[in-house]
């Protein structure tokens, strides 16, 4: 039992190592591929939508960290059950790890950014965890039970095995060490990003008022959201484990599809182009009622109905689908890219270049679609299609086509659970309706009488607006609701629907005590 226990660290000291050189190689190499990352996103690419729901409704933007904790969790097992097999039947450990580097080597050929040198990853991964498992378990076959000399030492080839276990934890530790500061440096993309002054925007918005935010648009209220959301803070849900690294000297966008003509534009042309700056609310459409999945920011891009006129969109087109570097794909209808509203190719967040987490070199922003439909990150190409011709990523697990925000609202203060001193309680919060804009927000208490908030000024028809109203409140449990009315009329809906397959639905309700 004890030599099995050996066998077993042996087996994870040999993954693990092998492992972390094929990570340190793609972040040398190849760094928007290695083998984990590929084998995850091939195992996301074909998991049921209900539980990559399940895992962003639990999890929220640390469901990536949950899904690689697990990965990790399975592939210590499988290092285990390989030293064990190595022991017993030579070489079957060594075969499952062979195995799963053929696997590695096929989920690898199955990402979108893999090339020629993208397979040395998986190559060096299953050779060195090969190697590795092979001459711990023949110093481990050679460890004698048999007591030593008066004096306890370690019988040599205990010693050597020991030493041998060790040099590979040593090796490993050191190794893991340099793939994180390799990736964290994101080397080249990351000093270039550094490197890169964005260019002053032709106009800011509003435009009207030619400032950034109008006077009266935040209000007074502790604990109520930003009015602009900052980089760090700034939600982050897609589709890839590993953020691509796309060299933006490189990037290019292509306009391909039911097009007059196939147009092509690159980073350096794009920074020299009149850019626009926009605050823009984002929303994902997994958002439940009251979650923090939703954002605004200060945008500096290029109007995408510029580009697609340059290209002559024809006639019966009615999609453009997006792609990103990574292969995901959305699909947003045709008029929100071409009419009056500010869909951008961003290349500015806040006032600085794109962060690589936020789509750098380049992203699409949308106003008034949910994210699954528009704001494609790292994206490469925009197709000009029909949506009976093409599907989308989500589009084909499930969620709806055109994906338009739903008017909402969210209650930030008091928070639920809280306790609050009586008299006047303070509710505040912020609605959005995008690209339509609020007209109304109205609180009420444990199912009273709606009362109209204070709504403040809004930035444009595109951002969210902040609201609070002051309630009059006894001690007690007490439970508040907040709804919305944009400037069409529709008022927020009170039906308790689920994110999927459109948007959720409902009035934000917060429980707390006031003493």
């Amino acid at each position: 039992m004890r030599h099995n226990t050996w066998a077993a660290v042996s087996g994870a000291l040999a993954v693990g190592l092998g492992v972390i050189g094929g990570e340190l190689t793609a972040a040398a190499l190849s760094p928007s591929v290695s083998p984990v990352s590929a084998v995850g996103s091939s195992v996301i690419d074909v998991l049921p939508s209900a539980v990559k729901d399940w895992a962003v409704e639990w999890f929220g933007t640390a469901d990536k960290t949950v899904f690689l904790l697990t990965i990790a969790v399975l592939i210590l097992v499988l290092a285990l059950a390989a030293g064990v097999l190595e022991r017993r039947r030579s070489p079957a450990g060594r075969a499952v790890i062979l195995g799963f580097g053929v696997l590695g080597a096929i989920a690898v050929a199955s990402r979108p950014q893999a090339t020629l040198v993208s397979y040395a990853a998986p190559v060096v991964a299953a050779l060195v965890a090969i190697l590795v498992l092979r001459a711990l378990i023949r110093s481990l076959g050679a460890w004698t039970l048999r007591s030593e000399s008066d004096a306890g030492e370690f019988a040599p080839a205990r010693r050597r095995f020991l030493q041998g276990a060790v040099g590979a934890a040593v090796i490993a530790a050191a190794t893991g060490a340099a793939a994180t500061v390799v990736r964290s440096g994101q080397s080249t993309v990351t000093q270039q990003r550094s490197a890169i002054t964005l260019p002053t925007p032709e106009d800011t918005t509003p435009p009207a008022e030619g400032s950034f935010v109008p006077d009266g648009a935040e209000l007074d209220a502790e604990g109520i959201s930003d009015l602009v959301t900052s980089n760090e803070d700034f939600y982050r849900i897609d589709t890839a484990l590993v953020v691509p690294v796309v060299d933006a000297a490189k990037w290019s966008l292509k306009v391909t599809g039911l097009v007059d003509r196939e147009v092509e534009i690159t980073y350096a042309e794009l920074l020299e182009l009149p850019l626009i700056e926009r605050h823009i609310t984002l929303a994902c459409v997994s958002n439940t009622v009251g979650g923090d999945l939703t954002g605004t920011a200060r945008w500096l891009g290029w109007p995408v109905r510029e580009l697609l006129a340059r290209a002559g969109v024809q006639d019966g087109a009615d999609m453009v689908l997006s792609r990103s570097v990574d292969g995901f794909t959305a699909g947003t209808p045709v008029e929100a890219l071409t009419d009056d509203r500010d869909a951008l190719l961003a290349i500015g967040m806040n006032g600085e270049p794109l962060p690589v987490e936020h789509g750098f070199p380049v992203r699409l922003v949308v106003p008034g679609l949910y994210g699954y439909v528009s704001a494609t990150k790292w994206v490469s190409e925009l197709e000009v299609t029909r949506f009976a011709d093409a599907s989308a990523y989500w589009s084909t697990r499930g969620w709806s086509t055109r994906g338009p925000v739903k008017t909402s609202s969210r209650i930030d203060v008091p928070r639920r659970n809280r306790e609050v001193p009586a008299g006047d309680v303070v509710i505040a919060g912020v609605a959005w309706a995008q690209h339509t804009g609020i007209e109304r927000v109205e609180v009420r208490a444990d199912g009273g009488p709606w009362q109209q908030a204070t709504l403040a000024e809004a930035i444009s028809a595109d951002t969210w607006v902040q609201y609070s109203a002051t309630l009059q409140l006894e001690a007690g449990s007490h439970t508040v609701q907040s709804r919305a009315k944009d400037r069409d009329g529709v008022l927020q809906s009170a039906a308790d629907v689920a994110p999927a397959p459109d948007g959720s639905e409902g009035l934000h309700t917060v429980s707390f005590t006031v003493t």
